[in-house]
């Protein structure tokens, strides 16, 4: 390891919040040469109280406002002369996240991606440090005594987590394409003085304090490992110094508690009788039942906690009892199950009555669970369907614009929508206008005049396509509606395990292996995002195909007209045979994710063999190799065949791609083009 890391300019997002006030206030307090910058938006879980130690000192600066500003994030980095970045701004309550994930895509993905960007078009950023979860890895197995390591596989399951590992490929990749020196953290549970109650031992306390009952999710036996705050804030001290980039470390410590345990002693520290003040309520929709860290590669750099579990727990109550009032009024933190309000343009309140004095479960009718959808029910035929109506997005776009047409034919009743995908009031007013059965998104960017256009284009990208979808898919479900999400199989690329001309596809449980290109990386992030909806039926088109030659946006259109094309076999999506497919699945209240291509692979020299057999026997085309190809194209391309199976047992109809391309494009097209003469 070298010369130990010196920052100059440190801007801190988040930092009037819990952990990072901890930090920002130790590093003012031992480093005076150090500026800090601090950002923060002062969300509900905020306090500029939290960084009251640091206020007075002249080398700190507060600004009000929000990481998802990138006007405001460039002109901070460029005017405050910011060398460092530690990256804490996020949404982090779990509860919240099952009821508004989209404010957790918006402020934990969006909201780095414009730091990432801003640390790029500056050019003077030294170390960004990215502070992640311990929750990214999924649950740990209970019987494991060895921890997950830095490099173990991240399986986020539930919207908070899966924000998180989000952000952390978008910061990962930003290290890899542009050199960034990021660094990332993931840490265990942290507790301690300023910590806002809708966390489990701050609210615990505050409710013992009041006398009442400390609700419990489920039996209570989950298990948590717990660190108190200043030994992380010297965790983080240790890693700007010392971390290598490039680098993930884990925060954690091997001393568990099991929940319920907790509960118990906290019950013990106010001298109340646990058998009395202890009551288990209704589960999260999912709770990790452990998370268990290998924290040894942090100890290499000189670090260790300091603090007993019995010290701080005692010192934390000391906080508590001395500051009943810190936060002003939690009482809707306090209850069993939160959901604070994050919707910009509404006022913070707590709705729902406080049942945490209760000597039962909250019931499923109680208000506080007002938010919670139940799914509807699979597989409906459509003989027992209500009479339809579609509302249906991306009017102006080619799969859009076939979908009206198809309903115009079935005598199906339709609207497109108004609303712009990422403007949440437009949704809701659109939903609220056409009152749909179904909601189909056929929105997105995809390029213009290709893919290549989103190298260039990043947030825009990232708008429409992760933060426009979620903001869809959330709306749909708060309202009880199935989303149909036209998506992208182009997140695949043949591998050892699945070659080229092997018969062999990628299938729907497969997780996405291609990321040559930006608008693919968007793609496969929201399609990961979305599998926490049940109420969202993904289908991934390829390479579309439709009978309308003229259309510059078909795949035979483009093809024809370039002047060298590579001869891959893949897999394809024919719109005419498989548009009215879709409308039928959305009959069927179909949901999941779904390969929506025809079974097989083409190669681009077979369909333009059936170009040059049905329309235009003169043609000629000139091949070349991907290496030639990738000199003139910006980003990679992908190619795969995918599995089609699940469809085909859904829809046994359903033609090989050969087949559909010869019954659905090229013979409907003979007399228009060839007038018949090519047989």
């Amino acid at each position: 390891m070298g010369t130990a890391y010196k920052p100059k300019n440190i801007l801190i997002t988040g930092a009037a919040g819990f952990i990072a006030s901890h930090v920002c206030n130790r590093l003012i307090r031992n480093y005076p040469e150090y500026k800090i910058v601090v950002l923060d938006k002062l969300d509900y879980c905020s306090n500029l109280k939290n960084l009251h130690p640091s206020r007075s000192s002249p080398n700190f600066k507060f600004i009000k406002g929000d990481i998802g500003s990138a006007d405001l994030v460039n002109f901070i980095l460029l005017t405050e002369s910011i060398d460092t970045i530690m990256h804490f701004a996020a949404q982090t309550h779990v509860d919240n996240s099952f009821g508004n994930s989209f404010e957790f895509t918006k402020n934990n993905i969006y909201g780095t991606h414009v730091l990432l960007e801003a640390c790029k078009v500056t050019g003077q950023i030294k170390r960004f440090i990215h502070v992640s979860t311990d929750e990214v890895y999924g649950e740990t197995d209970e019987d494991a005594v060895v921890g997950n390591h830095e490099a173990s596989q991240l399986l986020p399951t539930n919207p908070y987590s899966a924000t998180k590992a989000g952000a952390e490929m978008l910061v990962m990749a930003y290290g890899r394409s542009y050199g960034l020196p990021v660094i990332t953290t993931r840490g265990n549970n942290v507790y301690g003085p300023n910590q806002f109650p809708e966390k489990m031992i701050p609210k615990f306390m505050l409710l013992a304090m009041k006398g009442k009952t400390l609700p419990i999710h489920g039996d209570g036996s989950n298990v948590r490992s717990y660190l108190y705050c200043e030994d992380v804030a010297e965790a983080f001290e240790v890693i700007l110094h010392k971390g290598e980039v490039g680098h993930v470390y884990n925060i954690g410590t091997k001393k568990e508690r099991r929940v319920v345990d907790v509960a118990r002693e906290i019950c013990q520290l106010f001298s109340l009788n646990p058998d009395t003040y202890i009551n288990f309520v209704e589960n999260r929709p999912f709770n990790d039942q452990r998370y268990f860290l290998d924290d040894q590669k942090l100890k290499n750099l000189g670090w260790s906690e300091s603090t007993s579990w019995d010290e701080g727990l005692r010192k934390t109550m000391e906080w508590y009892v001395k500051n009943p009032h810190w936060w002003g009024d939690v009482s809707g933190a306090l209850l069993p199950h939160p959901r604070m309000l994050m919707v910009p343009g509404i006022e913070r309140n707590f709705d729902g009555p406080d049942t945490s004095n209760s000597d039962s479960p909250v019931p499923a009718t109680d208000s506080s669970q007002s938010q919670v959808v139940v799914p509807a029910p699979r597989g409906i035929p459509s003989t027992q369907k209500p009479s339809l109506k579609f509302l249906i997005y991306g009017s102006t776009g080619w799969i859009g614009g076939l979908l009206g047409k198809i309903c115009e034919k079935q005598g199906i009743s339709f609207e497109y929508g108004r609303g712009r995908l990422q403007e949440r009031s437009q949704l809701l007013a659109d939903i609220q206008r056409v009152k749909p059965t179904h909601v189909f998104n056929a929105a997105g960017v995809t390029g213009r005049p290709n893919v290549d256009w989103c190298e260039s284009h990043k947030p825009e990208t990232i708008r429409t396509n992760v933060v426009g979808t979620l903001t869809l898919a959330d709306v749909c479900r708060e309202h009880n509606l199935l989303m149909m999400n036209y998506a992208t199989g182009c997140i695949f690329e043949y591998d050892a395990a699945h070659p080229s001309r092997s018969g062999i596809g990628f299938k729907e449980e497969d997780t996405p292996n291609f990321t040559g290109s930006f608008y693919s990386k968007t793609k496969a992030m929201v399609e990961e995002l979305l599998k926490e909806y049940d109420n969202v039926c993904t289908l991934r088109v390829r390479m579309p195909i439709s009978s309308d030659l003229s259309n510059p946006r078909n795949f035979i259109t483009k093809i024809s007209k370039y002047n060298k094309v590579v001869d891959i076999p893949n897999s394809m999506t024919i719109l005419d045979e498989l548009l009215p497919i879709s409308v039928e699945m959305a009959k069927r209240n179909l949901k999941g994710i779904w390969n929506f291509t025809n079974p097989g692979v083409v190669s681009h020299n077979e369909i333009l063999e059936m170009y040059k057999k049905y329309i235009d026997p003169s043609f000629k085309w000139v091949n070349f190799t991907l290496e030639e190809q990738a000199k003139v194209i910006v980003a990679p391309r992908s190619n795969n065949e995918m599995d089609a199976s699940k469809l085909k047992k859904e829809f046994p109809e359903l033609l090989p791609i050969k087949e559909s391309l010869i019954k659905y494009v090229f013979e409907p097209n003979k007399k228009t083009f060839a007038g018949g003469a090519a047989n």
